[in-house]
C-alpha cells in the first residue's frame, strides 16, 4: 500500500503516454472534492465543492479547493465534470468560473439545474453540457461515459474516462440501495462491462468504508417518519440538507397523510426544493406547501417547517431557532426531526443544537434515537460486492478522512487488488497512471482557500490563530505617547482589556515595568516606533503571562513627539 510523503517534491512532467490524476480535495477530509485529471495537455476537472469551517475556524464561511496548481493552465481546461449537486461536489464552481467563466460544466439535469442557480447569483452563465446515463462524450482526448448511481440526491453519475493511458472510473458518491425511491439503482450491469474491458484505475468512495454490513433502504425511513409525525401534538419542524431531494420528499409524503401543511424555510432550501419540483424530482401534492406567513394562521397541529441546520451550522435556521435568534420560536411540545447523519467533526455543533432546542422545550428525534437517516454513501459490504464486480487493477480510495481511505485500501485488498497497487494519497499528491501501473509522482500545493465575506483566499492560517487568540485569550490594548529625545512617557499609557477577564486597573502594577524598560532602551539609543512597540508587547506580555497564567493579544500604539 503506497502513501505520500511529507517530503515529496513537485510531480516531474507526464510521461508521454501517461495519465495524471491530482486530488485538490476530498481526501483526508469530508468535502472539498475536486479531481483533476491530465492527459495530452489538457486537463479534464471532476467535482468542484466546497467544505465547511470546524470551530478551529472563526468567521470562515466556506474552504475551498487550492486552485494554484492549475491557476495558469484553465485555458487547457476542457471541462468540468460534476457527478451530482451536493455543495461538497458543486459549491466551489463560482469561485472557479470567475477566473475563467468559459470552462464547459457537465453533468445531469438536475445537478446543472443546481449550479446554474448558484451561478445566477455571481452573474456567471455558463456552457453547459446536460447528459445521463448511457450517455458517452468526447471531451477533448477524454472518452467519458456517465453511469447511474444511487446516493441521497437524484441524478448522481459516476464516470469512466478513457485515454490511451487506460480507463479510469471514479464512482462520486454512491451505494447500492436496491429499493430506492425513485426506482433508480446502482448501475451495476455497465459497471461489469467496464470491468470486463478493464478498469485500470478506480476511484472509489470511502466515507463508509469503516462500516460493516450494507446501508439500509431509504424506504425504511418512511414508516418512522409516519409514526413521529403521528406522536407529534404540536408544530414538527425538520432539519436537512438543502439538496436531499428524497428526504424531503418523504416528509411531504408524511405531512399529507396527516394532513399538515409544509413550508420550507431558508434561501436555499426554498430554491432547491423549488428547482426540485418544477424539473419533477419533488412530487408535490396541490395545497401542501405554502408560504411560511401562512402557517401563523394554522393551528400548531397542522404546521411543519423544513429549514437547514442539521449539521449545527451557526448561521444556519435551526441553530438560530435553538440560541431564540430565529423569527420561529421553539415552544414546548413542537417535535424537532433531525433527518440527517453526523457528518466527522460536527459532533460537537450537532449536540449544542439538539441541547439549545430541548431546552426551549422541544421533543428532538434524531439519528441517535430514531431510524430518521440512512447514509448515502456504500458500506463496506457493498464496497466488498462492488470490486469483484469491477475488478480493477489499480485502486485509489477517495472521498474520505484518513481511516476511511485506509479501510477503503484493505477492502479492496481482500478482494485481491495487489496492495503495492492500492494507492492512498491525499490532497495535492499527483498519482501517475503509465502503462497499467498507478503510482506517486509528486505533490502541488493543496492548501485551504478560505472564503470570509466577500474576501477570497486573503484570510490565512496566521489571521486564524489570531482570531483564535482573541476569541480565547482576548485582546489587550497600549495606548502610549512618547517622548523619543528622553524615552519618557508623556501621556499614558492607558491600557484596556476585552475578553481577557483582566480588570483594566490592575495593569496599574505593570506601568513602572514599561517605563523602565523605555528609560533603558532611551539610554541604549534606541527608541524606533517598532522596538518601542515591542518593548511594550514584551513586557505587558510577561506580566500577563506571571501573574495570570494567560497569553493574550497584546496591541500597542505608539505616538512620538
Amino acid at each position: 500500500m503506497s502513501h505520500p510523503h511529507p517530503e515529496l517534491g513537485p510531480p516531474p512532467a507526464l510521461a508521454e503516454g501517461g495519465l495524471r490524476i491530482t486530488p485538490l480535495g476530498g481526501l483526508g477530509e469530508i468535502g472539498r472534492n475536486m479531481t483533476v485529471f491530465e492527459f495530452g495537455g489538457k486537463l479534464l476537472i471532476v467535482d468542484c465543492g466546497v467544505l465547511f469551517p470546524e470551530e478551529e475556524q472563526p468567521g470562515v464561511d466556506l474552504i475551498l479547493p487550492d486552485f494554484s496548481s492549475i491557476r495558469d493552465r484553465l485555458d487547457d481546461v476542457v471541462g468540468i465534470i460534476l457527478t451530482h449537486g451536493h455543495e461538497d461536489h458543486i459549491g466551489a464552481v463560482p469561485f472557479l468560473l470567475r477566473e475563467k467563466d468559459d470552462i464547459p460544466l457537465i453533468g445531469s439535469k438536475l445537478t446543472l439545474a443546481l449550479i446554474e442557480a448558484k451561478l445566477q447569483e455571481h452573474r456567471i452563465r455558463p456552457y453547459a453540457l446536460e447528459v445521463r446515463e448511457g450517455d458517452r462524450e468526447r471531451i477533448g482526448p477524454f472518452d467519458c461515459e456517465f453511469i447511474a448511481v444511487n446516493h441521497s440526491i437524484p441524478d448522481a453519475l459516476a464516470v469512466a474516462i478513457r485515454t490511451p493511458a487506460g480507463m479510469v472510473v471514479a464512482t462520486g458518491d454512491f451505494k447500492m440501495d436496491q429499493l430506492p425511491l425513485d426506482g433508480r439503482l446502482t448501475d451495476l450491469p455497465t459497471f461489469a462491462r467496464l470491468g470486463e474491458e478493464g478498469i485500470d484505475l478506480l476511484l472509489a468512495d470511502s466515507t463508509n468504508a469503516e462500516v460493516p454490513g450494507f446501508v439500509a433502504p431509504e424506504r425504511d425511513i418512511s414508516q418512522v417518519l409516519r409514526q413521529t409525525f403521528g406522536r407529534a401534538d404540536k408544530r414538527i419542524i425538520v432539519a436537512s440538507f438543502a439538496s436531499h431531494v428524497h428526504r424531503i420528499q418523504q416528509v411531504l409524503d408524511a405531512a399529507h397523510a396527516h394532513r399538515r401543511k409544509v413550508a420550507f424555510v431558508g434561501r436555499s432550501m426554498v430554491r432547491n426544493m423549488g428547482i426540485a419540483r418544477d424539473l419533477g424530482y419533488l412530487k408535490v401534492p396541490g395545497n401542501l406547501v405554502v408560504d411560511v406567513k401562512v402557517l401563523d394562521d394554522l393551528p400548531d397541529e397542522q404546521v411543519v417547517l423544513v429549514c437547514t441546520g442539521s449539521q449545527g451550522e451557526p448561521m444556519a435556521a435551526l441553530s438560530r431557532m435553538a440560541n431564540r435568534d430565529h423569527q420561529i420560536r421553539i415552544v414546548e411540545g413542537d417535535t424537532v426531526i433531525l433527518a440527517s447523519s453526523l457528518i466527522p467533526g460536527n459532533e460537537n455543533a450537532v449536540y449544542r443544537v439538539i441541547n439549545g432546542l430541548t431546552r426551549w422545550g422541544a421533543n428532538v428525534v434524531h439519528k441517535g434515537n430514531a431510524k430518521v437517516h440512512v447514509s448515502g454513501h456504500a458500506s463496506a459490504g457493498e464496497l466488498l460486492y462492488f470490486y469483484n464486480i469491477c475488478k480493477p487493477r489499480n485502486l485509489m480510495p477517495i472521498h474520505g478522512e484518513w481511516r476511511h481511505l485506509r479501510a477503503n485500501a484493505e477492502l479492496g485488498q481482500l478482494t485481491g487488488i495487489p496492495k503495492e497497487r492500492c494507492v492512498i494519497a491525499e490532497d495535492g499528491v499527483a498519482v501517475d497512471l503509465v502503462n497499467g501501473v498507478a503510482k506517486i509522482a509528486g505533490k502541488v500545493t493543496a492548501g485551504y482557500v478560505y472564503v470570509d465575506g466577500l474576501s477570497v483566499g486573503d484570510i490565512t492560517e496566521s489571521s486564524l490563530k489570531d482570531r483564535r487568540i482573541l476569541g480565547e485569550e482576548g485582546i489587550v490594548s497600549v495606548f502610549v505617547v512618547v517622548d523619543t529625545a528622553t524615552g519618557k512617557i508623556v501621556g499614558g499609557p492607558n491600557i484596556h482589556a476585552r475578553g481577557s477577564g483582566i480588570e483594566d486597573e490592575a495593569f496599574a502594577a505593570v506601568i513602572p515595568k514599561i517605563e523602565e524598560g523605555l528609560s533603558r532602551s532611551a539610554s541604549d539609543g534606541v527608541m524606533e516606533t517598532r522596538q518601542i512597540q515591542q518593548l511594550i508587547r514584551r513586557s505587558v506580555g510577561k506580566w500577563v503571562s506571571d501573574t495570570y497564567r494567560r497569553r493574550p493579544m497584546i496591541l500597542p500604539v505608539v505616538v512620538e513627539v
